[in-house]
């Protein structure tokens, strides 16, 4: 089992910036990819960011040139950092990490962008 935690959303204006942390536990070993997805009230889950343990980073098109994701394979943590943020990134956002067949979610973080 892998358990993910979640720090750092809030509420921000538009335009400003804001950094998730996703740390790991429990069965980390093999740990292939993490990353964050999002879902914003009424919508389906998306996928935001991805990373893998040999570093391949993909972002979902309407991220590209905002946000920035990077890993501390060390700490077992993941990072989402956002900058000019807007309204419809107003969404709860999921950590997730995928080992040996299995996805792991974390229990999400409220990011909310006013205008």
């Amino acid at each position: 089992q892998v358990q993910l935690v979640e720090s750092g959303g809030g509420l921000v204006q538009a335009g400003g910036s804001l950094r998730l942390s996703c740390a790991a536990s429990g069965s980390i070993f093999s740990i292939n990819d993490m990353g964050w997805y999002r879902q914003a009230p009424g919508k389906q889950r998306e996928l935001v960011a991805t990373i893998t343990r040999g570093g391949t980073i993909m972002y979902a098109d309407s991220v590209k040139g905002r946000f920035t994701i990077s890993g501390d394979n060390a700490k077992s943590t993941v990072y989402l950092q956002m900058n000019s943020l807007k309204p419809d990134d107003t969404a709860v956002y999921y950590c997730i990490a995928d080992k040996s067949g299995a996805r792991y979610w974390g229990q999400g973080t409220q990011v909310t962008v006013s205008s």
